[in-house]
């Protein structure tokens, strides 16, 4: 059995909890500074649970005994500090961050792990398993010329002019829309502006937008560097979400104000579970001498579970972190240092219990998961 650590008890470390302690593989312990959570927690699933302060090194060393795994699913100002006591303690490393330097701040620390140690952030959805999927996409071309990868979690039942609802993390959600985003424009390596770079495109009889936002390529600008021609990602939403979040964040200043702007978002802004993950990724290049383009492209949606609800996000979010964990466990990833999300093969990814969460039938039915494989793409271009 391996001993894991999951600290934090919200949304998305409560679906972690529940899968991972359902396979009957690990011993799960939780921890969080909110000990009503832990109590509700401990109702539903079999799992160990203690308080924390994820801000103080020796809260940390405390609950990190005993565990070879360390999950993080806590706000990424905590994570820095997470990483440090895991190299102390010689335990593996995984967390749900999109914050980009956080991920610099790992990585660092990365090149001191010892055998058998690794340290892999950027797990989930975006950054996670869009990266897994684009990488695929790209190994199926002679010569790459543009990578497009969309991903968006957005309310089934959309009915305020946000055309929006909470899903995840705020802060998180912040993140995004505050910060530079990375990119590979006419083969440079560049930042661009969050926000920017509207574009709409239908999906299965849908209108939508999409824009940039940061953090979700994960490592894959350093990794596509001087192989690709364009790269970029983009949060998908409803046509004019995207205006009204550029007069908050911009014309109201909200980005110098987020704080704030969490606390106006979280009061007006309603949770919901009747969710819709949307990813679509599309490549283009050569391949046998010819110019083509390859898609993938999924919906998933809220799903019972033993008797439970549980949105799309949560499930997404959730099941790529415990896939990388599952294919760690079974020595599926390199084994030292510091490993990419795109290093995770994608057969491998959808293989595991964990991951085929998102496999589906290669076709679209309104309001039940769907895909469009990979696979199906895979014989010669004709005539």
């Amino acid at each position: 059995m391996t001993r894991v650590l999951l600290l934090g008890a919200g949304k998305i470390g409560r679906m972690i909890a529940r899968f991972l302690a359902a396979s009957g593989d690990y011993l799960v312990r939780v921890a969080d500074v909110d000990e009503e959570s832990l109590g509700r927690l401990r109702k539903r699933v079999d799992v160990e649970t203690m308080t924390v302060d994820a801000s103080s090194r020796e809260s940390l060393r405390q609950v990190m005994a005993d565990c070879s795994v360390v999950i993080s699913a806590l706000s990424f100002r905590f994570n820095p500090l997470v990483a440090e006591v895991c190299l102390e303690r010689g335990a593996s490393y995984f967390d749900l961050t999109e914050d980009v330097e956080t991920t610099r701040r790992v990585r660092a620390l990365a090149s001191e792990a010892r055998p058998g140690q690794i340290f892999m952030p950027q797990c989930g959805l975006a950054p996670g398993f869009v990266s897994i999927v684009a990488q695929h996409l790209t190994s199926w071309f002679d010569e790459l010329d543009t990578v497009r990868m969309r991903v968006g979690a957005l309310p089934q039942f959309p009915s305020n002019q946000f055309k929006y609802n909470l899903t995840w993390s705020t802060d998180g959600l912040i993140n995004e829309y505050c910060n530079p985003c990375e990119a590979i424009v006419a083969g440079q390596r560049i930042e661009v502006l969050p926000l920017e770079g509207l574009e709409h495109f239908d999906l299965d009889g849908v209108r939508y937008e999409a824009f940039n936002t940061s953090g979700g390529l994960g490592t894959l600008c350093e990794t596509l560097e001087g192989k690709v021609r364009e790269l970029d990602y983009k949060t998908v939403r409803y046509p004019g979400h995207r205006a009204l979040a550029s007069f908050l964040v911009r014309e109201l200043r909200m980005a110098e104000r987020r704080d704030l702007l969490k606390d106006i978002l979280e009061f007006a802004i309603p949770i919901t579970f009747q969710d819709v993950v949307v990813v679509f990724c599309t490549v283009t290049g050569k391949r046998n001498g010819r110019f083509v383009q390859k898609s993938d492209a999924r919906k998933i949606y809220q799903q019972t579970i033993d008797g439970e609800m549980w949105s799309a996000i949560q499930v997404t979010t959730a099941s790529g972190l415990c896939a990388v964990v599952d294919l760690h466990r079974e020595g599926k990833l390199p084994g030292q240092g510091f490993v990419a999300q795109e290093q995770v093969a994608y057969p491998t990814f959808l293989a595991n219990r964990f991951g085929k969460h998102y496999d589906a039938p290669p076709q679209f039915h309104h309001g039940r998961n769907s895909s469009r494989s990979l696979e199906a793409f895979d014989a010669e271009p004709t005539e």
